[in-house]
């Protein structure tokens, strides 16, 4: 009776969800406290019901119980332990109760703290944010239950895919669903106020954490995974603008614009329509994804090919929420909140120019990866849009931001000094001019690497002069506000991505060989030997091992067979260090060959990749610290408010 009870659960938290938003949004329209109280009880009641719920199907799969269909589908017994608890959201309808809730668990501490915001905004966000809740488990319980029995039960299960048996994949999913449900928050947010016809500080005080979380999430889930794919795939690279991709990027743009224009809302009032409009579409962007994967219309090993109808569900969510919130916007934003002037020169127009940048970004995305699904829809034809495309469109468009990104700190809000910025910046630009001419002339390198690294530089060089000029001295810099240290560390890790990416495209090298034990190949100024092959035994795999040596240094690499699913998989050795990664991947034995075998082993130079995961991670090391600014802010604000009311 677990599963049924998991069932039930399930089933009253879509009534309790429904029940949240009806009060929400009645408390709002009543400006009933009880009502608003009542509300974020239901809120926070329903986190601890889908918890549960979540427990149960946990449960299932550790006890790998097959009369249930997702755990038959998707585990077996001979699974470790930690890729059986992964199976729970490594498949769509374990996947979409765990989306279900982490939109409940959002809406209990929306519920919680509501941030400064007025008693009747902020009830109307729970409200709207209990409807997200409420539809999202209309859709898991009546089209993808995780708890739909099998009868008769199978003997055996049919496993987890293994390319996704990997400590990267078991988080990977989790935090993508953070970052695409947390941008489910701003656009209560935005619906709320565009209800209540007024955007104040406080309103966009109140986003900017929600929009941190997701932005901070999707950051560390897209950095996962394209690490994933990296050392996993076995094709030696780390990006491929496969259509997945890009659904979890085009959210991650659109989180970065509405961060920094809720930035502008809050310190000068200024932007609101268009922080309004960003936090509408990130949640549509969310959605947008949310479709592409788990429709069927994208054949990719991230995506669920599913039953279409559940497709259309999603269409139809996506077309309810999105084209309501955009009605509700062409209504009511004319009400809202006047703009505060500022001149060309100022703080301000610089946030606007990066705004603008992030969006002509996010489209080009969208029509590279819509585009192909359409023309098919319409004429039959199958067409490609691949890596080509995005670093012809997307790669000037980001270099143009990316020159942007380190003025704005320089200058002042509502009238800045640029010869006062540039007195600064010339440095950086000094140091960038002279990263271009070293990889034209002495690299040898492509004009476009030559433009990549030089943003790089001027970037990350940028952050360093604002941090001196902050500072002042080296005694001064650890005094510094953990304010500054946010943004710098984010800023800075937009550079050293930059550079690592540059010169990663540019300057790569891959060969193929054919070899027998015992042999060696010359390869980037290295001798590779592959001194033996092996099968060995996993917990649920066979592998074939290679032994490699590397200029005395062993390395090994891997061929695995899961028989239970019938697939293979790649396992490559990598030997890596600050200039880059020697990256190994083993192939299948030469087809009709005589005497033994010869391997094929393809050999990848990677240079300054590890760049590219470091530079992420600083960009997710500013957005914590960023967090962590804003939860003293409002904790200080707390304290202030307390002092100040009578006893």
């Amino acid at each position: 009776m677990t599963a049924e009870l998991g069932g039930f659960l399930l089933a009253l938290s879509l009534v309790m969800a429904f029940v949240q938003g009806g009060l929400g949004l009645a408390a709002g329209w009543r400006r009933d406290e009880g009502l608003a109280a009542a509300a974020a009880g239901v809120a926070q009641s329903n986190a601890i019901v889908l918890l549960a719920a979540f427990a149960i199907l946990v449960s299932l799969f550790l006890r790998t119980d097959y009369s249930v269909a997702v755990v038959a589908a998707n585990s077996h017994v001979a699974k470790p332990l930690l890729y059986k608890i992964a199976g729970t959201w490594g498949n769509h309808e374990g996947s979409m109760l765990l989306w279900c809730l982490v939109s409940a668990t959002f809406a209990a501490l929306l519920a919680s703290f509501p941030g400064g915001m007025g008693r009747t905004l902020w009830s109307r966000a729970v409200g709207v944010q209990g409807v997200v809740t409420g539809v999202a488990i209309a859709y898991t319980l009546f089209l993808s239950s995780p708890f739909a029995r099998l009868d008769p039960a199978p003997l055996t299960g049919k496993d987890l895919n293994p390319l996704l048996q990997d400590p990267a994949l078991a988080i990977h999913p989790p935090m993508l669903y953070l970052g695409y449900v947390g941008l489910s928050v701003p656009f209560s947010l935005a619906i709320a106020a565009l209800v209540e016809g007024k955007i104040d500080s406080a309103w966009a005080r109140a986003l900017r954490p929600w929009t941190l979380v997701a932005w901070v999430t999707l950051t560390i889930g897209i950095t996962i995974g394209s690490y994933w794919a990296y050392y996993e795939l076995g094709w030696g690279g780390w990006w491929f603008w496969d259509p997945v991709e890009n659904a979890s990027f085009m959210p991650w743009l659109a989180a970065a614009a509405l961060l920094h224009s809720a930035i502008v809302t809050e310190r000068r009032g200024s932007l609101a329509s268009w922080t309004i409009l960003l936090a509408i579409m990130g949640f549509g962007l969310a959605l947008l994804g949310t479709f592409l994967v788990r429709s069927g219309v994208l054949t990719s090993v991230h995506a669920f090919a599913v039953d279409p109808k559940r497709g259309y569900a999603i269409l139809a969510m996506l077309a309810f929420f999105v084209g309501g919130g955009f009605a509700l916007y062409a209504w009511r934003a004319p009400r809202l909140s006047e703009p505060s002037g500022f001149l060309l020169v100022s703080r301000e127009s610089a946030l606007v120019a990066n705004n603008v940048g992030f969006a002509v970004a996010t489209g080009t995305v969208l029509i590279g990866t819509l585009y192909p699904l359409m023309l098919e829809a319409v004429t039959g034809r199958l067409i490609s849009v691949g890596p080509p495309f995005f670093n012809i469109t997307f790669g000037p468009l980001m270099a143009l931001l990316f020159i942007a990104l380190p003025i704005a700190p320089f200058l002042a809000w509502r009238r800045g000094d640029m010869k006062e910025a540039w007195r600064w910046l010339q440095w950086s630009a000094y140091a960038a001019a002279g990263m271009a001419v070293v990889t034209l002339a002495l690299l040898r390198g492509p004009f476009w690497s030559a433009v990549g690294i030089a943003v790089g530089v001027w970037v990350l060089v940028g952050a360093l002069l604002y941090a001196w000029k902050r500072a002042g001295s080296f005694a001064r810099i650890a005094a510094l506000p953990l304010a500054f240290w946010a943004m710098t560390a984010a800023h800075a890790g937009a550079g050293v991505f930059t550079i690592g990416a540059a010169v990663e495209m540019s300057f790569r090298k891959e060969e193929a060989a054919q070899m027998l034990p015992g042999q060696s190949v010359d390869f980037v100024g290295r001798r590779i030997t592959l001194a033996d092959i092996s099968t060995v035994e996993g917990p649920n795999y066979t592998a074939q091992r290679a032994d490699f040596r590397v200029d005395g240094r062993a390395l090994t690499a891997e061929r695995r067979f899961y028989s239970v699913s019938g697939m293979p998989t790649t396992e490559v050795g990598i030997l890596g260090d600050v200039t880059g990664d020697l990256y190994i991947a083993l192939g299948a034995p030469a087809e009709g060959s005589v005497g033994p075998a010869a391997w094929t082993v393809r050999l990848y130079w990677n240079p300054l990749v590890h760049w590219i995961f470091a530079g992420a991670g600083l960009m997710a090391l500013g957005g914590a610290l960023g967090l962590v600014v804003l939860a003293r802010r409002s904790r200080r604000r707390v304290v202030a408010a307390e002092e100040a009311s009578p006893a």
